[in-house]
């Protein structure tokens, strides 16, 4: 999976803040408005819109109209981008494992 450096680098960004993976963690659950994500946080609402802007940007959180209120959740998508980096590591790392088993139990049956 390649994904562009500019993609992964907006994603980790926006992870790397802890009010930013609240609100995910929020979001995940159910689709919040702003207010709602300000009041359980205890942050403004100002704050607030400034994280899921972020969040937006990096494909994390979608937002959707519901009458007046808009409502944001989890952007499945975007979270996929960043699994997937680290998917590829843990590949690597299981191969060269299997490798390392399958080398050891040959060098024993001599």
């Amino acid at each position: 999976m390649s994904v562009p450096a500019a993609d992964l680098d907006r994603t980790f960004h926006a992870l790397a803040d802890p009010n930013r993976r609240a609100i995910l963690s929020l979001v995940r659950i159910q689709r919040c408005a702003v207010g709602e994500i300000a009041s359980e946080l205890g942050l403004s609402q100002q704050i607030v819109s400034h994280h899921l802007k972020v969040l937006r940007t990096a494909g994390l959180v979608t937002g959707s109209r519901s009458g007046t209120r808009h409502l944001f959740a989890v952007r499945v998508e975007g979270l996929a981008l960043g699994k997937g980096f680290f998917d590829d590591f843990w590949t690597e790392r299981l191969g060269a494992l299997k490798r390392a088993v399958e080398s050891s139990g040959r060098s024993g049956d001599g």
